[in-house]
């Protein structure tokens, strides 16, 4: 099925190294409360959670009305994020009291059109959501990093919301034809 939706890719920082440091039990055990607190605010916004990859959160918000600029699908991906960086902000609190290093995580929004449903071959499949606007959502959440943000956004999606933003700038991103402006939150 085709839909239109904002996708949401988001992945936490510094794994390897938290790995590396952490006993696997306690590994597991950020790793859970990083999906806890993540997924847990999607699915509270009214999001779906499609897939954990690794380390990373896929998920979208439908659009039901592709032609309304001011989405309730991208108000409720922004405050899906606000509210995972509240419960992880509370997590680092008892994390940094037991000697444990504080979890970041990287998100990506962008609001398209993609393909909805099963894929895989016969005796494998899959239920998720591809299409060129999944691989434009994973490519602004690498940006997070490069640009030391917790969040960015395409243009699409920007220009969808009320909420102040600060442009990052034109990025070329890998494997899209097109560079384009990339937005985050206005801190001040």
């Amino acid at each position: 099925e085709r839909i239109n939706a904002v996708i949401w890719f988001s992945d936490l920082r510094n794994s390897t190294a938290l790995s590396d440091s952490l006993s696997r039990d306690d590994y597991l055990m950020s790793l859970n409360s990083y999906f806890d607190s993540v997924a847990g605010s999607i699915i509270d916004h009214g999001g779906e959670v499609l897939k954990f990859i690794g380390d990373a959160v896929l998920a979208i918000f439908e659009i039901e009305d592709p032609d309304d600029m001011h989405q309730e699908a991208s108000v409720q991906a922004l405050a899906a994020f606000h509210e995972a960086e509240k419960r992880i902000k509370e997590i680092n609190q008892i994390r940094v009291q037991e000697g444990q290093p504080p979890l970041a995580f990287g998100t990506g929004l962008h609001r398209g059109a993609i393909t909805y449903g099963n894929i895989g071959t016969e005796k494998r499949l899959d239920f998720t959501v591809i299409g060129s606007a999944v691989n434009e959502a994973s490519r602004i959440e690498a940006l997070t990093k490069n640009l030391g943000v917790p969040v960015l956004m395409s243009s699409n999606f920007a220009q969808s919301i009320t909420e102040s933003l600060k442009s990052m700038g034109v990025h070329e991103l890998r494997g899209v034809p097109q560079a384009q402006e990339i937005y985050t939150l206005d801190a001040g």
